[in-house]
């Protein structure tokens, strides 16, 4: 039977998937419309699956508040060309529009909720891989729900957001500052307490290793210059060598900076006081939850020095942030 171009377009618009494609799949189908729509799913499932492989950096990252819930969503692509694509916004806003309807627990549920189309989520972004030929993916979801939520998209380029969730409303400005704060600041917690204890013993063993280093170092440093050499001279084997060919460093000093090296830094490191490194890696722990936790970073709208926990005591002292979400393309 001869496809009309009112017949492309009526799949088209079903599918949003290009003429072409459209046009092929109607006359595979010999005008059944239903089966068009069938041959076009399974194109976009045979796409996604032949470049599955592929790494998604690009996309566009959305979030929605409705009362007292909030949602983060961000629809991840190859590349930017086609994440500043109509199409592609227009699915990343209609993902965004059914999360917050819906609220589903994780992103397994949101890829299980139907879309306007009928398609499911799921199905709707392996039709857009079918229609640009560029791996599409459900790359992230959040939901938030608390008292008071607000939501922050970095607009310059859409691939950057966060929510925060407070116990109670606070002023549109702080909140929107506070907001502002999780996204460029990328907190690891919202409070030295909720700190996940992995993290803080992860932070320990580095600060501990840090420690020893440096302390070895400094033992190998005050060796060097005692005996007249340039602890910058020989830093490395490499520095060594160079040094010596550059005539900075005789042979004999070269030789005699590889065995203060070796003999004094085994010595130090074998005679560190252990309580003198634990004490110096707690207060590395301490520096790192400061910088790190979102109530204790210095509050970045702020002229003084106060931090986030100080400017919300400021409006009210029970004021608290109970959540935050946040995710970047760019990380």
């Amino acid at each position: 039977m001869a496809i009309t171009a009112a017949d492309v377009m009526k799949l088209r618009k079903m599918t949003s998937a290009g003429m072409m494609d459209c046009k092929k799949a109607l006359e595979e189908a010999e005008g059944d419309f239903e089966k068009a729509v069938g041959i076009i799913r399974e194109k976009g499932k045979l796409v996604a699956a032949k470049r599955a492989d592929r790494e998604t950096s690009e996309g566009a990252v959305k979030a929605r508040v409705a009362g007292n819930k909030a949602i983060l969503v961000c629809l991840g692509c190859e590349t930017d060309f086609v994440s500043r694509n109509s199409d592609f916004q227009d699915l990343a806003n209609a993902i965004a529009d059914v999360a917050i309807a819906n609220c589903p627990a994780d992103i397994e549920g949101l890829k299980a909720c139907k879309m306007a189309d009928g398609y499911t989520v799921e199905e709707a972004v392996e039709a857009q891989t079918g229609k640009t030929g560029e791996k599409h993916v459900l790359a992230y979801y959040a939901f938030v729900e608390a008292p008071f939520v607000v939501e922050y998209i970095h607009t310059l380029n859409g691939k950057l957001g966060a929510l925060v969730g407070f116990n109670k409303e606070v002023p549109a400005e702080l909140a929107k500052g506070i907001v502002m704060q999780v996204a460029s600041m990328n907190p690891v917690a919202i409070s030295p307490e909720d700190c996940p204890a992995e993290v803080i013993e992860n932070e320990k063993k580095i600060a501990i290793e840090k420690t020893k280093e440096e302390q070895v170092q400094k033992a190998v440093d005050a060796a060097l210059k005692k005996a007249g050499i340039n602890p910058a001279h020989v830093d490395s084997e490499d520095h060594i060598e160079s040094n010596t060919a550059k005539g900075w460093l005789t042979q004999e000093q070269a030789d005699k900076a590889r065995e203060i090296i070796k003999t004094v830094g085994a010595e130090k490191a074998a005679n560190l006081p252990a309580a003198m490194v634990e004490n110096i890696a707690n207060g590395r722990v301490q520096k790192f939850l400061k910088e790190n936790t979102l109530t204790e970073q210095e509050y970045q709208m702020a002229d003084d020095k106060s931090t986030v926990a100080q400017a919300l005591a400021a409006f009210d002292k029970d004021a608290k942030v109970v959540a935050t979400k946040r995710f970047s393309l760019n990380d």
